[in-house]
């Protein structure tokens, strides 16, 4: 699999520094079974496109799951927006753009989009986790190791107010 970092602005500025805010990318292909009656995508897809891309991207920064368990952290997915632009067909190659939107206390917030060959934006998600021990205790605040792992936000899409204060509270 051959993923790839998208320079951000910072990296632009100053030649030959990649940080940590870079965008990640991770390429699929649209499979035969994705694909619904009317020719697209079918819509519960996309969140599995973005579970395998989010976990592409913190392996890419050297939190690979297994390590995250290890050191006794999981995360758990608690809300998500998804806009539709246009519909993803068969066979298309796609990468899918990952980057850290917001850090909070117990919760982060990451912005996916599926992009066609050429950058087109075909969808665009928000998902928000919250951090939780393994032993079973409940929520916990973002490790140092994930936190480092998830960078400083550089969010894809503008975010919304509800989103903002939910994660300002959690």
């Amino acid at each position: 699999m051959n993923v790839r970092w998208v320079d951000s602005e910072a990296s632009l500025t100053r030649p030959g520094l990649v940080t940590v805010a870079d965008i990640f990318e991770f390429p699929l292909r649209v499979r035969y079974m994705e694909v619904d009656a009317q020719g697209v995508v079918f819509n519960a897809w996309y969140l599995t496109y973005f579970d395998e891309a989010f976990a592409a991207f913190l392996d890419a920064r050297g939190l690979g799951y297994q390590k995250l368990l290890e050191a006794g952290f999981d995360t758990q997915l608690v809300h998500s927006e998804i806009d539709w632009k246009a519909g993803l067909r068969w066979q298309d190659d796609v990468l899918v753009a990952v980057s850290t939107a917001r850090l909070g206390r117990t919760s982060f917030a990451v912005d996916f989009e599926a992009r066609r060959t050429g950058g087109e934006v075909a969808c665009s998600a928000r998902t928000v986790y919250v951090v939780i021990a393994t032993d079973g205790s409940g929520k916990c605040e973002v490790p140092r190791l994930l936190a480092c792992a998830l960078g400083s936000p550089a969010p894809l899409r503008p975010g919304d107010r509800a989103a903002s204060d939910r994660l300002q509270r959690g």
